[in-house]
């Protein structure tokens, strides 16, 4: 039977849900939180982060559409091409991230600050190796890309000149994401967020002072003021910018993991590998990094089926300029609807993760039920938006008429499923969050080369439906996907992983 006193402090709270001493959290800022409140303090800031994340991207699109005219379909084919490159990046450097942030997030929870910080420290001294052999990588993926999607040979100069500058900052990419990763294990989200706006508005400025192109909208125009203009050069430009941007980011979020979060800190000596500590950041890292090539390899395949139907609609021998544009364009928006799915998402994992270091779970799957709850209500919203707006939307990017022919239609089909998306996503980080990354791999890799590669080219190239078509079976392996990844959850065996 309750005592008055733990009423009163239940309805001081405002949460029925907080759970009794022996289940708490027992360090870190989460430490005694209502599950409402732990939820708002590590989803809100990375929602601001993940933003931030996509308006990089964004910008950079930005930029390519207001190039001088006769290079813009090119430019933008090389771009796309790049944000495919840059996609496997994140792949690789979320992959060695989300093993720590499991691993501190249980250690967190259980009271252990000392692995906590043994895990953060070697996942630093992992992130720096493993940048610099992502770097050599995309070196060696850029001719064997740009002939998969048949681009044009001026598209294949800019995606040259884009990866060549991206590949040099992949160390500092590395140290960039992995740290915040850490730091989002430790329940310490507000610090990335506020350094990925820094990064952006370094991404912005130099950006677009180093592309030399003029900001133009409907009613006005911000004039390049060209003060580097020996070095001005378009996509070489955009490039570097990013690239600066990393190096930013890199240095704040060690000085932020040096300087410390509650009960979790950075120590520089600790940062000499162990064997046994690198075998438990990789053990759950790896699942979660084949998982992740798994996709990329996947559209791989889709960006060989919009290089058939480029092929296809040759003109005078030529391929279809504009369909890779078109698509990343798509991609870009529809980033922005991943964001309260992957702010949500990284709020279950962390704090399902800290619940069950506390062995609590019951806490550790109400956080995952209320988290998915919260994702499809955003996403669904977002949903509506792409199916009114894809049009208003396109032209902030590009007025380019392949562009404005083919995207709006790909953001109506992504709009229709974006609840599905939701499930998909927050279910699927809580369960990477709780160190259960061997099933999300498994469930990924069935859906995707089972259903998802063959209902696109099925459709888009079979059937003659052109990039609409592929993106119906994209969307459409979504909905099965998402269904999966729920009967992992009510299966229940994620809860019995060890870390």
């Amino acid at each position: 039977m309750e005592t008055d006193a733990s009423n009163e402090d239940r309805d001081r709270n405002g949460d029925d849900s907080t759970p009794g001493p022996e289940g708490r959290i027992r360090s870190g800022k989460l430490a005694g939180r209502t599950l409402r409140s732990a939820i708002w303090i590590v989803a809100m800031p990375v929602l601001l982060q993940q933003t931030f994340a996509a308006t990089v991207g964004l910008f950079d699109k930005i930029l390519t559409g207001n190039l001088p005219a006769e290079i813009i379909v090119p430019a933008m084919d090389g771009i796309g091409i790049g944000s495919y490159i840059s996609w496997f990046v994140g792949i690789a450097m979320s992959g060695l991230g989300i093993g720590a942030q499991a691993i501190i997030a249980r250690a967190m929870g259980g009271g252990n600050a000392a692995d906590a910080r043994d895990a953060g420290a070697q996942s630093m001294t992992l992130a720096l190796i493993w940048g610099a052999f992502v770097g050599l990588l995309l070196w060696l993926l850029v001719e064997p890309l740009a002939s998969l999607s048949a681009l044009t040979p001026e598209a294949i100069v800019y995606l040259e000149e884009y990866i060549s500058i991206i590949a040099i900052a992949m160390p500092m990419c590395g140290l960039m994401m992995v740290g915040s990763m850490c730091l989002h294990g430790a329940g310490e989200t507000g610090i990335p967020a506020i350094i990925m706006v820094i990064v952006n508005i370094v991404n912005i400025v130099f950006s677009w002072l180093l592309s030399g192109a003029d900001l133009q909208f409907e009613t006005f125009t911000i004039t390049n003021p060209t003060w580097f203009d020996p070095m001005v050069d378009g996509v070489w430009g955009i490039a570097t910018g990013t690239s600066l941007a990393y190096f930013v980011g890199a240095i704040l979020i060690t000085l932020a993991m040096i300087r410390g979060a509650q009960d979790f800190r950075l120590e520089p000596r600790a940062m000499r590998p162990t064997r046994s500590m690198f075998w438990r950041i990789t053990r759950i890292g790896i699942p979660m990094f084949l998982e992740g090539i798994a996709m990329w390899g996947v559209n791989l395949f889709v960006l060989a089926y919009i290089g058939m139907i480029a092929i296809r609609d040759a003109v005078d021998g030529s391929p279809q300029d504009g369909l890779i544009g078109a698509h990343s364009i798509a991609i870009q928006w529809e980033a922005f609807s991943f964001m309260p799915g992957f702010a949500l998402g990284t709020a279950a994992g962390t704090i399902a993760g800290q619940f069950l270091g506390a062995e609590n779970v019951r806490m550790a799957r109400k956080a995952i039920i209320t988290c998915t709850g919260a994702g499809i209500a955003f996403m669904g919203i977002l949903g509506v938006c792409f199916m009114l707006f894809g049009t208003q939307l396109t032209e902030l990017i590009s007025d380019q008429p392949i562009h404005l022919e083919e995207t709006p239609k790909l953001l109506f089909i992504c709009g229709v499923v974006q609840v599905f998306f939701a499930l998909n996503m927050v279910v699927r980080q809580g369960l990477r969050g709780v160190g259960d990354t061997r099933w999300t791999l498994i469930i990924t890799v069935v859906s995707s080369y089972g259903v998802r590669l063959p209902l696109a080219w099925f459709l888009g190239v079979y059937l003659d439906l052109g990039l609409a078509g592929i993106w119906m079976g994209l969307c459409g392996e979504i909905v099965i996907r998402g269904c999966l990844f729920a009967a992992r959850f009510l299966h229940g065996g994620w809860a019995r992983i060890k870390v």
